[in-house]
């Protein structure tokens, strides 16, 4: 399932209203999406309590008898909000399993010295280095009367990371957080702005949340259509590998046979013991391989071993983390 993490080592950055409004874009649009509140303050699990129920539903963590956190059983979608001061194992083991990260950014000195420290332990990750986890930046409470928007996308510019836009500081994020619901969730006719706004970060997560999976896959259909329609005799069976070798050896070309005679060879119209075998039918006999050989040829029983994959240090990863190896 795609995984959305919303990362900034600073506090205060906005990482719980984004990772709210994503979130409750996946309900709108019909997903099962669950929102994972790795941040010790737990602030996205206060503002689920408060969503009400005629809402489109959004899962929190579900807690098993072991204590651990497992996603709900039909989940499809995962947005992360994770805490700020966060490096070290636990930046890296939300990274290994992120699709995709969005790092929130206000505009100050102190947010961007933060957020580039933050952004050169990013990179110095391998799944993040390569591109395997996405990496972009959003601006939050940007007053549109001046000039910080721009200064925070030529700074993530210099840094190598997308900008997808800034939010505006606004009333309207903070009544919705309070009443359990995001702009997504008031009438359009209050929000038109602000959901123009969100219109670069929802198409640069778009095609990790919804994969274009139906258009690769029209080609192979096509194909497979091509052929089921194709008449029988126009498919040949095509001669095994086995075969045509026998074939060759069995009937030489003149050229190969005039240089065998010349040769002298003992077998000019026969195969070797060891060419027979190739042969398309040809029986091999368990006393030609031991004629060969000179032992029995013994197949050892014992079962492969398997390696173990368990955590050194004992951590237990949720069972939505767990990927196919």
């Amino acid at each position: 399932m795609p995984v959305i993490a919303v990362v900034n080592r600073k506090g205060g950055s906005g990482k719980s209203t984004l990772a709210a409004h994503i979130a409750a874009w996946c309900a709108r649009n019909g997903s099962s999406v669950m929102l994972g509140d790795v941040d010790r303050q737990q602030s996205a699990r206060s503002w689920l309590k408060r969503r009400a129920a005629e809402l489109p539903a959004i899962a929190p963590w579900a807690v098993d008898q072991k204590n651990m956190l497992r996603v709900p059983t039909g989940i499809t979608h995962v947005v992360l909000d994770t805490p700020g001061g966060m490096h070290g194992f636990e930046l890296a083991r939300v990274v290994m399993f992120a699709d995709a990260i969005i790092m929130p950014v206000c505009n100050s000195m102190f947010d961007r010295e933060s957020a580039a420290q933050c952004h050169a332990d990013l990179m110095a990750l391998p799944r993040v280095a390569s591109g395997r986890c996405r990496l972009a930046t959003v601006g939050m409470r940007i007053d549109g009367r001046t000039s910080a928007a721009k200064t925070l996308e030529d700074w993530s510019e210099g840094l190598g990371m997308p900008f997808l836009g800034a939010l505006r500081e606004t009333q309207l994020y903070v009544r919705s957080l309070e009443r359990g619901m995001t702009i997504f969730d008031l009438p359009a006719s209050t929000t038109a702005q602000d959901l123009q706004q969100w219109q670069p970060i929802l198409n640069w997560i778009r095609p990790t949340l919804y994969p274009p999976q139906a258009a690769n896959d029209a080609p192979e259909r096509a194909q497979a259509r091509t052929v089921a329609k194709a008449p029988a005799q126009a498919i040949a069976p095509r001669p095994s590998v086995a075969a045509t070798l026998g074939a060759r050896l069995l009937n030489p070309p003149p050229a190969q046979k005039a240089a065998a005679s010349r040769l002298g060879s003992s077998l000019p119209g026969s195969l070797m013991p060891a060419q027979e075998s190739l042969v398309h039918g040809a029986r091999m006999s368990a006393q030609s391989t031991a004629r060969a050989v000179g032992r029995p040829v013994q197949v050892s029983s014992a079962p492969a071993m398997s390696r173990n994959v368990n955590s050194p240090d004992g951590l237990q990863i949720p069972q939505f983390l767990k990927r196919g190896t």
